[in-house]
């Protein structure tokens, strides 16, 4: 089946966004900013631009992670560094990064930066929290940073919808994970482990799961829980399509051929295990 257009804008660019988790340098933001561990960096990472959040509003905007996890990281990592200073770090090392694994990245600016600003600059912020609050932060002087900014904000539009729809299906953080580790989406270990669950939380949400015909007695996923996850991608597809419409269709086909190249640059690097706790898959689209 061929993706549509929202779902392979996604493909395209969040490899791109994916660099601050995975590449050395950038796993090592928070030890550059003088935070304690990967975790302290990731969650001070993705929620700097909100400000100086605390654990209740990060779990809810992150969605997936155990609220314990969360709190072991936030707020005491504002403590070491400030948002403002997180912010310009991971901006800086995510641009190194693109420009190490995609030399001609330059290039790509001069194509990707006017589309994809005049897509983030027309899509509505109402409800989506970590698009809103990193759509703030596109105006970078630094082409390279400013093309990270610009995918993080498609990416964080796509999670904030990904978000409702998990809420509007049913489901809880630790089921939504569940689901998808039976999918053969992620890990099921690794995801467990990477979200902050213990075995015996991911135990009672195995068990709803069965009870709602979504995973069977062995543990596996049902026909009822693929379809239930197809309907899940499809809906934050349409919520994610809202996006490309400032943009005419060729102005959109053009955008997505200039991100591929790239796009596969970076999965080819070696720097994404696969499975991924992303869910992205070999190609990009």
């Amino acid at each position: 089946m061929t993706p549509s257009r929202s779902r392979t804008l996604w493909l395209r660019t969040e490899p791109l966004h994916a660099v601050i988790y995975f590449e050395e340098r950038c796993r090592g933001l928070g030890r550059a900013v003088g935070l304690k561990g990967f975790w302290m960096g990731y969650f001070a990472a993705r929620t700097a631009p909100m400000g100086r959040v605390g654990p209740g509003v990060a779990s809810a905007a992150l969605g997936v992670f155990a609220p314990g996890m969360v709190a072991r990281a936030l707020p005491s990592a504002w403590e070491y560094a400030s948002p403002d200073r997180v912010v310009e770090e991971r901006a800086r090392l995510a641009a190194r990064a693109l420009r190490q694994m995609v030399p001609d990245i330059a290039i790509l600016t001069t194509s990707a930066n006017p589309p994809l600003k005049a897509l983030v600059e027309d899509a509505p912020p109402l409800a989506r929290p970590l698009f809103a609050a990193n759509r703030d932060l596109t105006d970078r002087a630094d082409p390279v940073e400013r093309l990270w900014q610009l995918v993080t904000c498609v990416r964080e539009f796509r999670g904030d919808a990904h978000v409702a729809v998990l809420a509007d299906h049913g489901l809880d953080a630790r089921e939504a994970l569940v689901l998808a580790a039976a999918t053969g989406r992620v890990d099921t270990t690794r995801i467990r482990q990477d979200r902050g669950w213990s075995e015996e939380e991911w135990e009672v949400s195995v068990d709803r799961l069965r009870g709602r015909g979504l995973i069977d007695p062995t543990g596996r996923v049902t026909e009822q829980g693929l379809t239930e996850r197809e309907l899940i991608e499809d809906d934050t597809d349409r919520l994610t399509d809202r996006l490309l419409h400032p943009l005419p269709s060729p102005t959109v086909d053009a955008l997505l051929a200039a991100l591929h190249p790239a796009s596969r640059a970076i999965q080819s690097s070696g720097i994404l295990p696969y499975p991924n706790p992303i869910g992205l898959p070999r190609t990009a689209g």
